[in-house]
């Protein structure tokens, strides 16, 4: 199974100067009141996903606790705004970019 990377994302949100703002010490201070900057964000945050990979719940909070205070609320927009779909506990990545590679 795919290991989901907090650090990585944390790197990527800080070298992006649009996003850098709500991030500090390693972690996601604040979500973006803007939509256009918070999907961004999502978006961002979803790339740690593996399209195609099926993460458990409990590996999906422990990923999101890492990076934000409110995991469960993160996990929600993530599944509200289409980067995200879950069922039966399990979740997979469903939107977002998909970095040339």
């Amino acid at each position: 199974m795919t290991d989901l990377d907090p650090a990585t994302v944390i790197e990527s949100l800080a070298s992006d100067q649009r996003l850098r703002v709500f991030t500090s010490r390693g972690r996601i201070t604040t979500m973006p009141a803007k939509q256009s900057r918070r999907r961004l964000l999502l978006d961002q945050l979803a790339q740690a996903f593996e399209p195609g990979v099926r993460y458990p719940e409990h590996q999906v909070n422990r990923f999101l606790a890492a990076v934000y205070d409110d995991h469960a609320a993160l996990r929600r927009c993530l599944v509200d705004e289409g980067f995200l779909a879950r069922a039966d506990g399990e979740y997979w990545r469903s939107g977002g970019t998909v970095p040339p590679g």
